[in-house]
Order: structure tokens, then C-alpha cells, then sequence
């Protein structure tokens, strides 16, 4: 039996394909362009040529694939039903209250089950570190242009009433402890005032950070860039080679994700919690050092709760795809398909 995961963004999809014995055939990305911007009709048209073209760089046939999986950008239901106001990175007017998993499942004549970007983001960290076993439970931060999450437990992703469970970054945090926030006042793009997006990604850098110290440091480089946009994607690698004001900004970053896995570790108490998404694709040194500063966010720790681990997120760019996949293959398992099902 095999599976195929696919990950659908604003420009581009990323498969993946997953066999029974639950290994990977595709290593590294194998993308094709999305056109999402162009409507459904086309963008449904771009995933099934792209997954031809997937299968056969496996050497398999699209007649050997059982149960695709497929996520997206929220908002969307847990079955895959876009949000009436359309979905990120798809402005196309008919996405809106689009249903992804029925109009694939016909385009594709298979079997589609539908996980948000960061829940299979999710599934895949957590698979990476456990497995299929049960019994365990992981948190993901999933941190980029916005801030994604999920939560798994038993095995399963925690999808929620609406398909809304394990948006994290909509979660409030009390930000007024972080030293250097004094005077910021942190709006989402949701609406919340403090949440965890508006304080830890590329959006918060470019809306409210940058602009935030750049007062503090009127002189800086980055004061002389006029388009917000190209400024906040020079922050981390300025941060990476020592700027002190950039590390003040991912300082702020690392200790709002450390006040959030306080909140996870004493509502869950989970075996482990992983931070992905462009946050943490940089060089080691870095790496190590956004991690400590997210422990000294978090605060003291009951002494049995002090050793939960803090994991980088492998294999990132196709976390999304390999996530999906295995979220095919659970569903297929409990229905027993085969390829050649509808």
C-alpha cells in the first residue's frame, strides 16, 4: 500500500509518498508550482500533474497510490472546508468556503483526509521523535511568516470542535514579562492583543519588533531600509553573525515561546516540545542559543518537569508533506483501503 502527501502553499506543492512499512520513497523536496493565486479549477489541475510527476520520480504509478493527504493554510474546517473569508496565501475568490477534500478527492479519484500546514508539520516532528507509538504527547511551534502549532496525543493530532484545536499562536501569553517589551503593545492580525503570533514571527518582526527597537536604536542599518518587508528578512541573519539589536528582537521571539511552553508543559505535561519553521533554520550556534534563551523563558520548572527535551524540527521544508502522509496512512490503517479504492 503507499500514500502520498502533498503540501500546498501560496506558489508551490511539495509531495511526498509513504509506503506500508512506513518509509519515505521521496528524499528532499519534490515540488511543482501551485498557481493557487489563479483559483481552484487550476490549482486542483497543478496538484494532480504534480503528483503524476511525484510518483514517477518513485518509480510507481498514480494506480498504486491508496489515500492522499493533503494540507493547507488555515483557517479551513477539520474536513478540509476553506474559511468563508478564503484562507492564507489563497486570495482567489472561489476558495472561499472551498471544499479541499471533496474537489481533490473527484479530481484525483482517491480518498483525500485534510490536516492544517502546522498540525502535519505537527504529526511529522512527532513521528520523527516517537514513532507510531501511543501513550506520548508532543507540543509543535511551527514559526514563520505567522505562527502555527499542533498538539498530538495517543497518536493523534488534536483537531478540535471546527478543525481550530492547536492554534497556538492565537494562544494569549503574558509578553508584559519580557524584558524589552515595555511600551509595545502587539496586535494580530486575528484581532488578540499579546498573542503568541504577534510576538513570535516574520509578521510580528515587520509590524511591531523592528519598528519597537529601532526606536532604541535609531541609527541602525536597518532604519535606512524603507520597505518593512526587506528589513524584517535581514533580522535573523543580521542576529546570526551578533547584532545586538537583532538578537534583542529574537530574544523577545525565544522568551515568548518560553512563557507559551510554560503554559503547554503545565496543561499537558508532554514528553517533548519542537520548534520548526524559519526561525530555526540557521547555523547551530545560533540554534543552541535561541533554544536557552526559550528555557530561560520558561521560567523554574518542577524538578520532574525540568528535563522535558526541546527539539529542532527535522527535516522542515517537507515536515508539512511527510505530516500529511502519515495522516493518510493512520486513515487508510483504520480503513483498511487499498490503492484502487474511491
Amino acid at each position: 500500500m503507499l500514500v502520498a502527501g502533498v503540501d500546498l502553499g501560496g506558489t508551490a506543492v511539495n509531495y511526498t509518498l509513504l509506503n506500508d512499512r512506513e518509509e519515505f520513497l521521496i528524499e528532499g523536496l519534490c515540488e511543482h508550482p501551485a498557481r493557487s493565486t489563479e483559483g481552484p479549477a487550476i490549482c486542483l489541475k497543478q496538484i494532480a500533474d504534480g503528483l503524476k510527476v511525484a510518483v514517477d520520480k518513485a518509480g510507481c504509478s498514480l494506480a498504486d497510490v491508496a489515500v492522499v493527504g493533503l494540507d493547507t493554510p488555515g483557517p479551513a474546517s477539520a474536513t478540509g472546508v476553506l474559511s468563508a473569508k478564503g484562507s492564507t496565501n489563497f486570495v482567489h475568490a472561489d476558495w472561499a468556503s472551498f471544499d479541499m477534500c471533496g474537489n481533490l478527492s473527484q479530481v484525483l479519484e482517491k480518498p483525500v483526509v485534510y490536516l492544517n500546514d502546522a498540525n502535519a508539520a505537527a504529526v511529522w516532528g512527532h513521528f520523527a521523535l516517537f514513532g507510531t507509538s501511543s501513550g506520548t504527547t508532543s507540543i509543535s511551534c511551527v514559526v514563520g511568516t505567522g505562527h502555527g502549532g499542533g498538539i498530538i496525543m495517543d497518536g493523534s493530532v488534536i483537531k478540535g470542535r471546527k478543525g481550530f484545536g492547536g492554534e497556538l499562536g492565537h494562544v494569549l501569553i503574558p509578553y508584559q514579562m519580557i524584558p524589552g517589551t515595555e511600551g509595545l503593545n502587539p496586535e494580530c492580525n486575528c484581532g488578540r492583543l499579546g498573542d503568541l503570533e504577534s510576538l513570535c514571527s516574520l509578521t510580528s518582526i515587520r509590524r511591531h519588533l523592528l519598528p519597537h527597537f529601532l526606536k532604541k536604536y535609531p541609527d541602525h542599518e536597518l532604519s535606512k531600509i524603507e520597505d518593512p518587508h526587506k528589513a524584517a528578512y535581514r533580522v535573523r541573519g543580521m542576529a546570526e553573525k551578533g547584532d545586538p539589536m537583532c538578537q534583542e528582537i529574537f530574544r523577545v521571539e525565544a522568551r515568548a515561546l518560553g512563557l507559551f511552553f510554560d503554559q503547554m508543559i503545565n496543561t499537558f505535561d508532554p514528553d517533548a516540545l519542537i520548534v520548526g519553521g524559519g526561525v530555526v533554520e540557521t547555523g547551530p550556534e545560533f540554534q543552541r542559543w535561541f533554544m536557552d534563551e526559550i528555557r530561560i523563558g520558561m521560567g523554574v520548572q518542577r524538578e520532574e518537569q525540568a528535563d522535558i527535551p526541546i527539539h529542532v524540527m527535522p527535516n522542515g521544508d517537507t515536515a508539512g508533506a511527510r505530516g500529511a502522509a502519515l495522516e493518510a496512512l493512520k486513515f487508510a490503517r483504520e480503513t483498511d483501503l487499498r490503492a484502487g479504492s474511491k
